[in-house]
């Protein structure tokens, strides 16, 4: 069985680290939705995934999914390139951003 950790690093951080694979999805996906449910902008930092695979990126679309339908941010840092590469490959890239679409009018300065 493969191993990974999810670790919450507080006020909508979190860590992944381990693979993020075939094995291993499905379970990420699980464990992440209590902590993730609990915030409404998220990031998850992938610089310790030490392997990812067409399934690692399924969970990245699936959890852009979630956050769009229940009106959250989610981004991510650090995509491995292995995933990078199969999204550019399936064309699917754009959409690793769709969870930022609050991103440059949060950061952007007061207009009013």
């Amino acid at each position: 069985m493969s191993d990974f950790s999810l670790e919450d690093l507080g006020d909508g951080h979190f860590a992944l680290s381990g693979e993020m694979s075939f094995d291993t999805a499905e379970r990420i996906l699980q464990l992440s939705e209590k902590p993730f449910s609990e915030h409404t902008r998220l990031e998850v930092d992938l610089s310790g995934v030490t392997m990812g695979d067409s399934a690692g990126l399924a969970l990245l679309l699936e959890w852009i999914t979630w956050s769009n339908h229940t009106v959250r941010e989610i981004r991510f840092s650090s995509i491995p390139e292995r995933i990078l590469a199969i999204a550019k490959t399936t064309e699917v890239d754009a959409l690793l951003t769709r969870g930022e679409r609050w991103a440059g009018f949060i950061e952007s300065p007061d207009t009013q």
